[in-house]
């Protein structure tokens, strides 16, 4: 039995919750066939909770509890040179997941025009050039943003007035939900309403609703976004007394304990705000937090206390440049969802190729389209285990 408190070995056990969230990025998003995904790797497809809608949320939380490591050591001193670092990450964080869409709907576009445009160079600039379609939120553009606004809050905010600071940013969304009636998805939704104003709805996600309409309904807006930075700030709050808690056994049962209090509350919330990852509802927020802080209590016990760490190497190598490997994986879902060859008479994506004729035909469907998602993972570990044998760590 290991029994240290260490920073290393704390960070072991944070490293791989990461870890844990960037494979099931991966892995959600690369199913073989849309049509043949198991129930636990889908989305809710409005109020619920599946395993799949923990992952974001889960990477939401991991960031705010490593933002008290990172600026622990400053002493949490706010300095323009801070500031001026924090920008640069967050513009360069969202120009990435901006590049990440523009490159699938261009290829998409290229793919989509051969008609239209029979020359391979017009073809080309007609399909980088046209932006008229470009999602403008997303995955890291949300991430960036909150990372943000969540670093300028513990900056500058005394960290006695954060959990009143958290608590007023869930109530005062949770008002702004009730008072405007954005309860369902629809285009009357404050959340819709907002996106639509700002981006305009050629910019924003296509989501259906219960009548079968697709309306501009974006899961990453900027309504939605408020409550994530909540999100971070019960992170940092947790990262703070992972630090402040010297002894193991003290920092899982505060984890336990502060895990049961969130998803009990979240969850009894739910009542009255549904749990929903799509507007990101107040209750969401709490039983996420709550149900990963109880994950890395557990990762702690495991890893730390009970000193087992081997089986840990294969999402460490996804933990420890998490950025990395989650944009290395984008490129690789994109390249290959796109890249189309002639087979049988007709255009066939490399993925579609490997799926149907390859793993559909021995496996059958949802087992096939699992096997094909998992596939994707391991190429994308790959990367990230050659990246944490050579000790190359590559932040933003």
């Amino acid at each position: 039995m290991k029994n240290t408190s260490n920073s290393s070995a704390r960070l072991l056990s944070l490293d791989v919750l990461r870890g844990i969230t960037i494979a099931g990025m991966i892995l959600v998003n690369n199913p073989g066939s849309w049509s043949y995904v198991y129930a636990p790797l889908g989305h809710a497809q409005w109020n619920g909770l599946t395993p799949t809608d923990l992952v974001f949320p889960f990477f939401m939380f991991i960031m705010g509890v490593s933002m008290y490591f990172s600026y622990q050591k400053f002493d949490f001193k706010f300095s323009g040179n801070t500031f001026l670092k924090l920008l640069r990450r967050s513009v360069l964080l969202f120009l990435i997941g901006l590049a990440l869409g523009w490159l699938g709907m261009s290829m998409r576009k290229f793919n989509a025009s051969a008609a239209d445009y029979p020359e391979f160079f017009s073809r080309v600039w007609h399909s980088v050039s046209d932006l008229e379609n470009l999602r403008i939120p997303g995955v890291l553009q949300r991430l960036a943003v909150v990372s943000f606004v969540g670093t300028m809050v513990i900056l500058t905010v005394r960290y006695r007035f954060i959990p009143w600071l958290t608590a007023i940013i869930l109530i005062a969304y949770w008002l702004l939900i009730a008072l405007t009636n954005s309860y369902e998805m629809s285009p009357e939704s404050i959340v819709a309403i907002a996106d639509n104003y700002l981006f305009g709805a050629d910019h924003l996600y296509k989501d259906t609703m219960a009548d079968g309409v697709r309306i501009a309904f974006d899961p990453e807006g900027i309504i939605s976004t408020i409550p994530c930075i909540a999100h971070v700030l019960i992170g940092f709050m947790v990262g703070k007394m992972i630090h402040t808690t010297k002894d193991i056994q003290s920092k899982m049962v505060q984890l336990f304990i502060w895990g049961t209090i969130l998803t009990f509350a979240g969850f009894l919330l739910d009542y009255g705000f549904g749990i929903n990852k799509k507007i990101w509802s107040s209750s969401y927020v709490l039983a996420t937090t709550g149900l990963a802080s109880l994950l890395l209590g557990l990762l702690i016990y495991i890893i730390d206390f009970k000193g087992y760490k081997k089986w840990s190497i294969f999402f460490e190598s996804f933990g420890v440049n998490p950025m990395m490997v989650y944009v290395f994986g984008a490129l690789l879902t994109i390249l290959t969802g796109n890249i189309r060859f002639q087979y049988l008479g007709e255009l066939i994506s490399l993925k579609t190729f490997f799926y149907n004729n390859m793993l559909q035909p021995v496996l059958s469907d949802y087992p096939a389209s699992l096997v094909s998602a998992i596939t994707f993972v391991l190429i994308s570990w790959l990367f990230g285990n050659y990246l944490y044998k050579r000790k190359i760590y590559i932040k933003l």
